[in-house]
């Protein structure tokens, strides 16, 4: 079954619940975990979001990564290498009904770590474009509740324009 693609109001526990996995994700990394960063709409309060903790640790070299696939699958992580971007590693966790995405970047990638914490800080101090992200993301969970394709692709030009935003203000 496809994943069922649902938004929710801000939930207070999503800090904790990013830092309990962020605890295992550097245990797992070890030395070559430079920081972990809590990314996406659950990071952003007020937000409405779909359930899932999306996670960015950044490490000191990206093939190294890849030595720790296995240790990841033990607690149940699906290790998936780039899937569609250069140089990351992505890994989730929780099926269908997902629960946690990890994007994982070298430290050299300053471009795609700058991009995502970019975002995620413009949501947190931008009220506006915040409620109408969150009512974008309602209006297409509604629209393809099983179709996560469509969902991501009917949020693009918003997250693009704000990225733009940001990068012009830099």
């Amino acid at each position: 079954m496809p994943q069922h693609v649902t938004v929710v109001e801000y939930n207070d526990d999503w800090p904790v619940i990013f830092a309990a996995e962020a605890d295992l994700i550097r245990r797992i990394l070890g030395g070559i975990c430079v920081t972990v960063h809590h990314i996406g709409s659950t990071s952003v309060p007020r937000l409405a979001a779909k359930p899932v903790i999306d996670i960015m640790p950044v490490v000191k070299n990206i093939a190294e990564v890849d030595g720790s696939a296995s240790e990841f699958a033990k607690y149940g992580y699906e290790y998936l290498g780039e899937f569609g971007i250069p140089g990351r590693r992505y890994l989730r966790k929780g099926g269908d009904e997902r629960t946690h995405q990890v994007h994982i970047f070298a430290e050299t990638d300053t471009q795609n770590i700058k991009r995502h914490l970019a975002f995620r800080d413009y949501m947190r101090t931008h009220q506006a474009e915040r409620e109408a992200y969150a009512d974008l993301k309602k209006m297409l969970a509604e629209r393809f509740p099983y179709d996560i394709d469509a969902y991501c692709d009917g949020k693009d030009a918003f997250i693009k324009g704000i990225e733009a935003k940001v990068a012009n203000k830099a």
